[in-house]
Protein backbone atom coordinates (compact mmCIF):
# COMPACT_ATOMS: atom_id res chain seq x y z
CA UNK A 1 0.00 0.00 0.00
CA UNK A 2 2.64 2.62 0.55
CA UNK A 3 4.37 1.80 -2.68
CA UNK A 4 1.20 2.24 -4.26
CA UNK A 5 0.51 5.59 -2.58
CA UNK A 6 4.34 6.45 -2.97
CA UNK A 7 3.60 5.80 -6.83
CA UNK A 8 0.07 7.59 -6.80
CA UNK A 9 1.90 10.96 -5.31
CA UNK A 10 4.95 10.58 -7.84
CA UNK A 11 2.30 10.13 -10.80
CA UNK A 12 0.48 13.41 -9.48
CA UNK A 13 3.64 15.24 -9.15
CA UNK A 14 5.08 14.01 -12.59
CA UNK A 15 1.52 14.75 -14.47
CA UNK A 16 1.16 18.47 -12.92
CA UNK A 17 5.23 18.74 -13.34
CA UNK A 18 4.44 17.89 -17.10
CA UNK A 19 1.05 20.06 -17.63
CA UNK A 20 3.04 23.24 -16.34
CA UNK A 21 5.63 22.73 -18.91
CA UNK A 22 2.81 22.67 -21.70
CA UNK A 23 0.85 25.27 -20.31
CA UNK A 24 3.75 27.68 -20.34
CA UNK A 25 5.18 26.65 -23.50
CA UNK A 26 1.16 27.25 -24.99
CA UNK A 27 1.45 31.12 -24.04
CA UNK A 28 -0.84 30.17 -21.03
CA UNK A 29 0.16 32.55 -18.14
CA UNK A 30 -2.47 32.44 -15.97
CA UNK A 31 -5.77 30.15 -15.25
CA UNK A 32 -7.53 33.15 -16.55
CA UNK A 33 -6.08 33.48 -20.06
CA UNK A 34 -7.41 29.63 -20.65
CA UNK A 35 -11.47 31.29 -20.14
CA UNK A 36 -10.80 34.73 -22.61
CA UNK A 37 -12.07 35.11 -26.00
CA UNK A 38 -10.31 33.15 -28.85
CA UNK A 39 -8.80 35.98 -30.50
CA UNK A 40 -7.52 34.87 -33.43
CA UNK A 41 -8.49 35.43 -37.00
CA UNK A 42 -10.89 33.30 -38.34
CA UNK A 43 -11.30 32.54 -42.39
CA UNK A 44 -14.92 34.60 -43.73
CA UNK A 45 -16.67 31.25 -44.14
CA UNK A 46 -15.65 30.16 -40.42
CA UNK A 47 -19.15 29.05 -38.58
CA UNK A 48 -17.88 28.89 -35.27
CA UNK A 49 -20.38 31.72 -33.51
CA UNK A 50 -23.21 30.09 -35.41
CA UNK A 51 -26.23 28.74 -33.66
CA UNK A 52 -28.48 27.00 -35.74
CA UNK A 53 -30.55 25.83 -32.97
CA UNK A 54 -33.70 26.93 -31.30
CA UNK A 55 -32.69 30.82 -30.53
CA UNK A 56 -35.02 33.55 -28.41
CA UNK A 57 -34.54 36.32 -31.06
CA UNK A 58 -36.14 39.04 -28.55
CA UNK A 59 -33.87 38.45 -26.49
CA UNK A 60 -30.64 37.66 -28.51
CA UNK A 61 -31.43 41.04 -29.63
CA UNK A 62 -31.17 42.74 -26.49
CA UNK A 63 -28.18 40.54 -25.72
CA UNK A 64 -25.48 41.13 -28.25
CA UNK A 65 -22.50 40.83 -26.32
CA UNK A 66 -23.47 37.72 -24.77
CA UNK A 67 -24.20 35.95 -27.86
CA UNK A 68 -20.74 37.51 -29.66
CA UNK A 69 -18.66 38.35 -26.96
CA UNK A 70 -15.80 41.03 -27.49
CA UNK A 71 -12.37 40.09 -27.46
CA UNK A 72 -12.51 41.65 -23.91
CA UNK A 73 -14.70 39.68 -22.36
CA UNK A 74 -12.68 37.18 -19.73
CA UNK A 75 -13.39 34.89 -17.14
CA UNK A 76 -16.89 33.82 -15.06
CA UNK A 77 -18.32 37.42 -14.46
CA UNK A 78 -21.39 36.66 -12.68
CA UNK A 79 -24.68 37.90 -14.19
CA UNK A 80 -25.44 41.35 -12.36
CA UNK A 81 -28.72 42.28 -14.63
CA UNK A 82 -32.39 41.64 -14.15
CA UNK A 83 -35.16 42.79 -16.45
CA UNK A 84 -38.14 44.08 -14.17
CA UNK A 85 -40.10 42.89 -17.15
CA UNK A 86 -39.51 39.35 -15.65
CA UNK A 87 -40.47 39.70 -12.22
CA UNK A 88 -43.91 38.90 -11.16
CA UNK A 89 -46.52 41.72 -11.24
CA UNK A 90 -48.57 42.05 -8.01
CA UNK A 91 -51.65 43.92 -9.76
CA UNK A 92 -54.22 45.25 -7.15
CA UNK A 93 -57.18 47.94 -7.71
CA UNK A 94 -54.76 51.01 -7.53
CA UNK A 95 -51.83 49.89 -8.46
CA UNK A 96 -48.95 47.13 -9.18
CA UNK A 97 -45.78 46.18 -8.12
CA UNK A 98 -42.95 43.86 -8.69
CA UNK A 99 -40.01 43.07 -6.97
CA UNK A 100 -35.82 41.93 -8.07
CA UNK A 101 -34.36 40.55 -5.02
CA UNK A 102 -31.44 37.97 -4.36
CA UNK A 103 -33.81 35.51 -5.17
CA UNK A 104 -33.91 36.51 -9.06
CA UNK A 105 -30.40 38.50 -8.91
CA UNK A 106 -28.20 36.26 -7.36
CA UNK A 107 -25.25 38.69 -7.22
CA UNK A 108 -27.62 40.83 -5.34
CA UNK A 109 -26.52 39.72 -1.62
CA UNK A 110 -27.22 43.50 -0.44
CA UNK A 111 -29.79 45.20 -2.20
CA UNK A 112 -33.53 44.75 -3.57
CA UNK A 113 -35.35 46.95 -5.81
CA UNK A 114 -39.17 47.37 -6.36
CA UNK A 115 -40.81 49.22 -8.89
CA UNK A 116 -43.96 50.20 -7.97
CA UNK A 117 -47.03 51.99 -9.78
CA UNK A 118 -49.87 53.86 -8.03
CA UNK A 119 -53.07 55.40 -9.91
CA UNK A 120 -54.79 58.67 -8.92
CA UNK A 121 -55.97 58.03 -5.52
CA UNK A 122 -54.20 54.29 -5.36
CA UNK A 123 -52.66 53.74 -1.76
CA UNK A 124 -50.05 52.03 -1.04
CA UNK A 125 -51.27 51.26 2.64
CA UNK A 126 -49.52 52.45 5.60
CA UNK A 127 -46.54 49.76 6.30
CA UNK A 128 -42.98 49.09 7.64
CA UNK A 129 -39.99 47.02 7.54
CA UNK A 130 -36.66 45.78 8.76
CA UNK A 131 -34.80 47.39 5.92
CA UNK A 132 -34.22 50.93 4.91
CA UNK A 133 -35.86 52.24 2.32
CA UNK A 134 -35.11 55.03 -0.63
CA UNK A 135 -36.78 55.70 -3.38
CA UNK A 136 -36.68 57.45 -6.91
CA UNK A 137 -39.51 58.83 -8.64
CA UNK A 138 -39.91 57.67 -11.61
CA UNK A 139 -43.18 59.43 -13.13
CA UNK A 140 -46.12 61.55 -12.27
CA UNK A 141 -46.69 62.92 -8.32
CA UNK A 142 -47.23 61.10 -5.44
CA UNK A 143 -48.01 62.03 -1.58
CA UNK A 144 -45.87 60.08 0.92
CA UNK A 145 -46.90 60.29 4.81
CA UNK A 146 -44.63 58.95 7.61
CA UNK A 147 -44.14 58.85 11.96
CA UNK A 148 -41.12 59.32 12.96
CA UNK A 149 -39.39 57.81 16.05
CA UNK A 150 -41.34 60.70 18.57
CA UNK A 151 -44.95 59.73 16.99
CA UNK A 152 -44.80 63.35 14.87
CA UNK A 153 -46.14 63.18 11.36
CA UNK A 154 -44.81 64.33 8.52
CA UNK A 155 -47.05 64.15 4.79
CA UNK A 156 -45.14 65.72 1.46
CA UNK A 157 -46.08 65.58 -2.16
CA UNK A 158 -43.17 64.50 -4.46
CA UNK A 159 -42.57 64.63 -8.14
CA UNK A 160 -40.80 62.66 -11.09
CA UNK A 161 -36.96 63.13 -10.07
CA UNK A 162 -37.31 63.34 -6.38
CA UNK A 163 -36.14 61.72 -3.79
CA UNK A 164 -37.41 59.76 -0.37
CA UNK A 165 -35.53 58.12 2.15
CA UNK A 166 -37.35 56.22 5.49
CA UNK A 167 -34.73 54.79 7.92
CA UNK A 168 -35.53 51.11 9.54
CA UNK A 169 -39.15 51.01 11.14
CA UNK A 170 -40.39 54.20 10.32
CA UNK A 171 -44.38 53.66 9.45
CA UNK A 172 -45.08 55.22 6.18
CA UNK A 173 -47.71 54.82 3.00
CA UNK A 174 -47.52 56.97 -0.23
CA UNK A 175 -50.95 57.84 -2.81
CA UNK A 176 -50.85 58.45 -6.56
CA UNK A 177 -51.87 62.28 -7.12
CA UNK A 178 -53.56 63.83 -10.11
CA UNK A 179 -53.58 63.93 -13.16
CA UNK A 180 -52.10 59.99 -13.40
CA UNK A 181 -50.66 58.81 -10.39
CA UNK A 182 -46.94 58.07 -10.03
CA UNK A 183 -44.52 54.76 -10.56
CA UNK A 184 -41.36 55.31 -8.46
CA UNK A 185 -38.18 53.30 -7.73
CA UNK A 186 -37.75 51.70 -4.30
CA UNK A 187 -34.51 50.59 -3.00
CA UNK A 188 -33.79 48.73 0.16
CA UNK A 189 -30.37 47.94 1.99
CA UNK A 190 -31.21 43.78 2.61
CA UNK A 191 -30.94 41.71 -0.88
CA UNK A 192 -33.11 39.45 0.81
CA UNK A 193 -36.31 41.79 1.25
CA UNK A 194 -39.32 41.39 -0.12
CA UNK A 195 -42.80 43.30 -0.65
CA UNK A 196 -44.73 40.20 0.69
CA UNK A 197 -43.15 40.59 4.10
CA UNK A 198 -43.28 44.30 4.82
CA UNK A 199 -45.31 44.73 8.30
CA UNK A 200 -49.12 45.96 6.66
CA UNK A 201 -51.33 48.02 9.16
CA UNK A 202 -54.16 46.09 8.04
CA UNK A 203 -52.75 42.92 8.80
CA UNK A 204 -51.46 43.77 12.21
CA UNK A 205 -54.80 44.88 13.36
CA UNK A 206 -56.35 41.54 12.33
CA UNK A 207 -54.50 39.86 14.01
CA UNK A 208 -54.53 41.89 17.20
CA UNK A 209 -57.56 40.76 19.60
CA UNK A 210 -60.11 43.26 20.13
CA UNK A 211 -59.90 44.04 23.40
CA UNK A 212 -55.79 44.63 22.89
CA UNK A 213 -57.38 47.63 20.48
CA UNK A 214 -59.60 48.64 22.53
CA UNK A 215 -57.26 49.59 25.18
CA UNK A 216 -55.10 50.61 22.98
CA UNK A 217 -57.40 53.24 21.37
CA UNK A 218 -59.46 53.98 23.90
CA UNK A 219 -62.58 52.93 22.02
CA UNK A 220 -65.10 50.45 22.69
CA UNK A 221 -64.65 46.77 20.73
CA UNK A 222 -66.97 47.02 18.27
CA UNK A 223 -65.22 50.12 16.41
CA UNK A 224 -63.41 47.36 15.28
CA UNK A 225 -66.04 45.16 14.17
CA UNK A 226 -65.63 46.18 10.21
CA UNK A 227 -61.66 45.64 9.76
CA UNK A 228 -60.45 44.51 6.80
CA UNK A 229 -60.18 40.42 7.17
CA UNK A 230 -56.71 40.41 4.86
CA UNK A 231 -54.08 42.67 4.00
CA UNK A 232 -54.88 45.83 1.98
CA UNK A 233 -51.60 46.92 0.45
CA UNK A 234 -52.46 48.39 -2.71
CA UNK A 235 -55.94 50.20 -2.95
CA UNK A 236 -58.13 52.44 -4.75
CA UNK A 237 -58.76 55.84 -2.70
CA UNK A 238 -60.32 58.39 -3.28
CA UNK A 239 -57.72 61.53 -4.49
CA UNK A 240 -56.32 63.34 -1.60
CA UNK A 241 -57.31 67.09 -1.03
CA UNK A 242 -54.74 70.56 -0.51
CA UNK A 243 -51.53 69.24 1.36
CA UNK A 244 -52.23 71.77 3.71
CA UNK A 245 -55.08 70.30 4.81
CA UNK A 246 -53.98 66.71 5.37
CA UNK A 247 -50.40 68.21 7.22
CA UNK A 248 -52.76 70.05 9.68
CA UNK A 249 -55.26 66.56 10.24
CA UNK A 250 -51.90 64.69 10.32
CA UNK A 251 -50.20 66.80 13.37
CA UNK A 252 -52.59 66.42 15.66
CA UNK A 253 -51.66 66.82 19.07
CA UNK A 254 -48.31 66.14 18.58
CA UNK A 255 -47.03 68.19 15.64
CA UNK A 256 -45.63 68.03 12.49
CA UNK A 257 -41.88 66.35 12.42
CA UNK A 258 -39.14 67.99 12.73
CA UNK A 259 -37.58 65.44 9.74
CA UNK A 260 -38.08 66.36 6.13
CA UNK A 261 -38.10 62.64 4.17
CA UNK A 262 -38.48 63.84 1.17
CA UNK A 263 -35.51 65.73 -1.26
CA UNK A 264 -36.26 67.61 -4.41
CA UNK A 265 -33.30 66.52 -6.35
CA UNK A 266 -32.89 68.95 -9.42
CA UNK A 267 -33.22 72.00 -6.84
CA UNK A 268 -29.87 70.29 -6.17
CA UNK A 269 -27.09 72.46 -7.75
CA UNK A 270 -24.90 69.90 -10.07
CA UNK A 271 -21.81 68.44 -8.15
CA UNK A 272 -20.10 67.57 -11.63
CA UNK A 273 -20.66 68.21 -15.21
CA UNK A 274 -18.73 66.89 -18.06
CA UNK A 275 -19.80 66.98 -21.71
CA UNK A 276 -21.27 63.43 -21.48
CA UNK A 277 -23.30 64.30 -18.60
CA UNK A 278 -23.78 65.54 -15.10
CA UNK A 279 -23.64 63.99 -11.72
CA UNK A 280 -25.69 64.98 -8.54
CA UNK A 281 -24.28 64.14 -5.06
CA UNK A 282 -27.34 63.77 -2.34
CA UNK A 283 -25.65 63.13 0.87
CA UNK A 284 -26.44 63.90 5.25
CA UNK A 285 -25.18 67.51 4.44
CA UNK A 286 -28.15 68.74 2.02
CA UNK A 287 -31.04 65.73 2.54
CA UNK A 288 -31.37 65.83 7.12
CA UNK A 289 -33.24 62.41 6.41
CA UNK A 290 -29.71 60.60 5.90
CA UNK A 291 -27.89 62.32 8.89
CA UNK A 292 -28.17 58.54 10.79
CA UNK A 293 -26.51 56.96 8.09
CA UNK A 294 -22.72 58.02 7.27
CA UNK A 295 -21.62 59.84 4.33
CA UNK A 296 -22.69 60.00 0.71
CA UNK A 297 -25.88 58.09 -0.15
CA UNK A 298 -27.20 58.31 -3.69
CA UNK A 299 -26.17 59.82 -6.98
CA UNK A 300 -28.08 61.00 -10.02
CA UNK A 301 -26.57 61.15 -13.33
CA UNK A 302 -28.60 62.80 -15.86
CA UNK A 303 -26.61 62.69 -19.81
CA UNK A 304 -27.71 66.04 -21.35
CA UNK A 305 -27.02 65.46 -25.31
CA UNK A 306 -30.39 66.09 -27.32
CA UNK A 307 -31.40 64.42 -30.11
CA UNK A 308 -30.82 60.78 -29.42
CA UNK A 309 -32.83 57.64 -30.22
CA UNK A 310 -31.12 54.84 -28.85
CA UNK A 311 -33.27 53.55 -25.96
CA UNK A 312 -30.58 51.65 -23.94
CA UNK A 313 -26.96 51.69 -22.36
CA UNK A 314 -23.51 49.81 -22.62
CA UNK A 315 -21.58 48.63 -19.50
CA UNK A 316 -18.48 46.78 -18.73
CA UNK A 317 -17.82 45.05 -15.23
CA UNK A 318 -14.43 43.64 -14.50
CA UNK A 319 -13.91 41.50 -11.03
CA UNK A 320 -10.03 40.94 -11.01
CA UNK A 321 -7.81 38.22 -12.89
CA UNK A 322 -8.63 38.65 -16.31
CA UNK A 323 -12.23 38.34 -15.68
CA UNK A 324 -14.70 40.72 -17.32
CA UNK A 325 -18.03 41.03 -19.44
CA UNK A 326 -19.54 43.69 -21.53
CA UNK A 327 -23.23 44.02 -21.76
CA UNK A 328 -26.33 46.12 -23.25
CA UNK A 329 -28.81 47.26 -20.58
CA UNK A 330 -31.99 47.99 -22.13
CA UNK A 331 -34.72 50.24 -20.10
CA UNK A 332 -36.48 49.10 -17.03
CA UNK A 333 -33.95 46.85 -16.04
CA UNK A 334 -31.87 46.26 -12.37
CA UNK A 335 -28.26 45.50 -12.63
CA UNK A 336 -25.73 45.71 -9.60
CA UNK A 337 -22.31 46.03 -9.79
CA UNK A 338 -20.48 44.46 -6.62
CA UNK A 339 -17.98 46.44 -3.88
CA UNK A 340 -15.14 47.44 -4.75
CA UNK A 341 -15.36 46.51 -8.67
CA UNK A 342 -14.45 48.92 -11.58
CA UNK A 343 -17.27 49.38 -14.30
CA UNK A 344 -17.86 51.95 -16.80
CA UNK A 345 -21.14 52.52 -18.09
CA UNK A 346 -21.51 53.83 -21.76
CA UNK A 347 -24.57 55.49 -23.35
CA UNK A 348 -23.92 54.44 -26.95
CA UNK A 349 -26.14 57.41 -28.58
CA UNK A 350 -27.66 60.95 -27.63
CA UNK A 351 -30.86 59.67 -26.07
CA UNK A 352 -31.11 61.99 -22.60
CA UNK A 353 -30.82 59.10 -19.86
CA UNK A 354 -30.38 59.25 -16.34
CA UNK A 355 -29.43 56.36 -13.52
CA UNK A 356 -29.21 55.69 -10.01
CA UNK A 357 -25.72 54.09 -9.21
CA UNK A 358 -25.69 52.03 -5.51
CA UNK A 359 -25.99 54.11 -2.70
CA UNK A 360 -22.97 53.99 -0.97
CA UNK A 361 -21.00 55.15 2.40
CA UNK A 362 -17.60 57.10 3.21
Amino acid sequence: MADDDSDSKFSRRDFLEVSSGALAGAGVTSVANMFAQDQSKRPASDRSASDPGPVNSPLDTQNPDSGNPPPTDAGGVQTFKYPFSFAHKRLHQGGWSREVTVRELAVSTTLAGVDMRLTAGGVRELHWHTAAEWAYMLYGSARITAIDNEGKSFVADVKKDDLWYFPTGIPHSIQGLNPDGAEFLLVFDDGNFSEFATVLLSDWMVHTPKDVLAKNFGVPQNAFDKLPQKELFIFQGQVPGPLAADQRAAAGTRGLSATDFAFRTLQLPVTKRTRGGEVRVVDSGQFNALASERGRMAILFRRERPNDRLRHRRARADHGLRNGRRWLRPANLAALHREHRQHRPEIPGDVPQQFLPRPFSV
